[in-house]
């Protein structure tokens, strides 16, 4: 045939192999058996052999292609990507729907009974996918929210998802990617029969897949999709229940498990049906929750979004799961500033998906309330992402000859002879000694870190591979490495360590109150970090103040004070601050120095935040409160003058009932900021 002639049965053929594709991998429908499915594929790719420049990305030959990519490029989101508030009790979510009915009378000044879809809160990866007239462009991953990772070559291998949609539209449409329990339970199969270790569960395992750099090692995991929302299109409904009908008529994979509830009550029975006698375990796919949304676009649009999620939407999560288990040790943590926090090592057992073998027993008195011992059977609970828990000792399982767990006077990790001493005023214990190779180690992960100069590919894999080689022992020696001190080191291709380099050049700028944290001085985080850079506007007056001046400073107590004053006239810390000068300019901000702000009722106060916030996120509060003057601190104490109460506030409130501290609502709040 000739190339009209290929171009035309090429054509044909695709369309019949997407049909196909969508009746097999979104509906489990198929028409035709595997070998004349395959047969048709082999007829396109003899055609496109042939004639090579009728390849389009859109081909069912394209979803496995090319070489292993060096590593993944980074993607702006045209949509930015929220996460969901959660709940876990009914009355949670009768308050939800309060606050929605409330924040849309008062923005449209009349009395508004919002519908809600419901959907299956599917525990896997988000991913992001850009459709321009109508063949699939981009793939990117969630990343912070504005910027994610191009995985367009490995989302192409997930079959479920269409290369082209039948209509030539331009949309951008979100989901999750996931792998089925049975090919999750059949690759640990496999493993354990090599002997090597299972994955934890399928959640992380997807993950791990869609971080693979080669397509084809993605591909032969049999990765699967859901999509559920439109955000951004030449077309988008006004209803949210209207959008997933449009994704199915578009032939996206839309999980068939949703509803339109007329009012809370009915998503409030919906959550129930899927929680009760283990209907969401009988689902080839992990479940963790009810997305509930409220259904009228127009209301999603007055409702808005917080800083970190949108107000129109919640994840209505399943209850805790608790399993049982025996503790087989109880070890310790040394953190970077030499906090040492007690972890139980656990007998592994699957709790909420995932194969869990440790849990945090905080401190001291945690030890002493739960009463645990070694060799001791708990109760394990983790609801989500939360990290697991012990919630109490089964006393009758206890062993005979078990004693009571004794906390140390040493902890070899702590370096020098290991002894360890409680902090005043406080239930935790750090190092005497600061500088052991952990607390190090802990210390540059943090320096890394967003919170701190965050420097793109060096996170604590990277960085204990540089401590490993003798690269570096101190913040310092990162702003010395050469390119070709990384090239020796394995995984360290030349265009990561150009790009990590280039990260490094990067952080040479940096602001006064980034710098101070990524010190690692003890008490001091990112608040203090703040305070400390707008009282004295510049490093060399913050190394030069003396310990009155830091407890004159609203927001630093005395201990964490002297904890400063300490830091900065230690020989060691002094040389390690010079020796980051070399290499780091400090930016000038005009928002230091609070003589330039605005005087108002805020100045000098010290504000707490608790609850969740109708109009403001916490970050724009506490902008709010920093610009007028004021500070925050993260705990009540004789100091707060005002405590800032959201919805579901906790015990701050109490605490700050019982001293007396003034509680302001986000009404109050807004109207003294005025």
């Amino acid at each position: 045939m000739n190339k009209n002639q290929a171009n035309k049965r090429l054509n044909i053929l695709k369309e019949v192999v997407e049909h196909h594709r969508y009746l097999y991998y979104v509906h489990d429908r198929p028409e035709i058996s595997d070998e004349e499915y395959d047969a048709l594929e082999r007829e396109i790719n003899n055609i496109e052999k042939e004639f090579p420049d009728l390849i389009t990305s859109d081909s069912p030959t394209q979803r496995v292609g090319g070489q292993p990519a060096e590593g993944f490029k980074k993607v702006p989101h045209k949509i930015e990507q929220w996460s969901f508030n959660d709940a876990f009790k009914e009355d949670d979510m009768r308050e939800f729907d309060a606050r929605i009915k409330r924040m849309l009378k008062k923005k449209l000044g009349k009395d508004i009974q919002p519908t809600y879809t419901c959907e299956l809160k599917i525990d896997g990866l988000k991913i992001v996918l850009e459709y321009d007239n109508g063949s699939l462009q981009v793939a990117a991953t969630r990343g912070d929210g504005k910027v994610g990772e191009d995985v367009t070559s490995n989302v192409k291998t997930i079959k479920s998802i269409p290369l082209r949609i039948k209509e030539k539209r331009n949309i951008i449409v979100e989901g999750e990617i996931y792998l089925e329990k049975n090919k999750f339970d059949a690759i640990n199969k496999e493993l354990k029969k090599k002997g090597e270790e299972p994955y934890a569960n399928p959640r992380n395992l997807a993950a791990g897949t869609m971080r693979q750099l080669d397509p084809k090692k993605v591909a032969e995991r049999g990765l699967r999709a859901f999509i559920y929302d439109l955000p951004m299109g030449d077309i988008v409904p006004d209803k949210q229940y209207d959008e997933l009908k449009l994704l199915e008529e578009l032939h996206f994979p839309v999980n068939r498990h949703h509803i339109l509830a007329k009012n809370i009550e009915e998503a409030i029975k919906y959550w129930q049906k899927w929680s009760k006698n283990n209907k969401k375990d009988k689902e080839n796919y992990l479940i963790d929750g009810v997305v509930v949304k409220v259904n009228e676009k127009e209301y999603q649009d007055v409702l808005g979004y917080t800083g970190k999620a949108p107000r129109y939407a919640i994840a209505f999560k399943f209850p805790a799961e608790q399993v049982t288990t025996i503790v087989e040790d109880i070890a310790f943590q040394v953190g970077r500033t030499g906090v040492i926090t007690p972890v139980a090592h656990l007998k592994p057992v699957l709790v909420a998906g995932s194969t869990v073998s440790r849990a945090t027993l905080h401190n001291e008195d945690e030890i002493k309330r739960l009463d645990v011992r070694v060799g001791d059977t708990v109760v394990l609970q983790k609801a989500g992402d939360i990290i697991p828990q012990i919630v109490k000792v089964i006393r009758e399982l206890r062993p005979k000859k078990s004693q009571s767990f004794v906390f140390p006077h040493q902890i070899t990790e702590c370096g020098g002879d290991g002894s360890i001493e409680r902090i005043e005023g406080e239930v935790a214990y750090r190092c005497v000694d600061k500088n052991s190779y952990v607390m190090q180690r802990r210390k540059l992960h943090y320096f890394v870190s967003k919170s701190a100069y965050d420097i793109d590919g060096l996170g604590p894999k990277q960085v204990d591979q540089l401590m490993e080689n003798n690269l570096i022992q101190n913040s310092v020696d990162i702003f010395e490495l050469e390119k070709g001190d990384l090239l020796l080191l394995e995984r360290f291709a030349e265009k990561s360590v150009d790009n990590l380099l280039e990260s490094i050049q990067k952080a040479r700028n940096i602001s006064l109150e980034r710098f101070i944290v990524g010190l690692s001085i003890d008490g001091v985080g990112e608040e203090t970090s703040i305070l400390l850079a707008n009282q004295f506007n510049s490093l060399e007056k913050v190394r030069n103040a003396k310990q009155e001046e830091l407890e004159k400073i609203q927001g630093i107590g005395d201990v964490v004070a002297l904890s400063i004053y300490d830091f900065f006239n230690d020989k060691i810390n002094s040389n390690l601050v010079d020796g980051l000068l070399k290499y780091v300019s400090i930016n000038k901000n005009p928002n230091y120095n609070s003589n330039n702000k605005k005087l108002s009722i805020f100045s000098d106060k010290v504000f707490v935040l608790t609850g969740t916030l109708d109009n403001l996120d916490r970050d724009q509060a506490k902008e709010i409160i920093r610009n007028l003057g004021g500070s925050i601190s993260t705990s009540i104490s004789n100091k707060t003058d005002f405590l800032l109460a959201g919805e579901n506030p906790g015990s701050k409130l109490d605490k700050a009932n019982n001293l007396g501290v003034r509680v302001l609502s986000e009404g109050e709040f807004e109207e003294m900021a005025k």
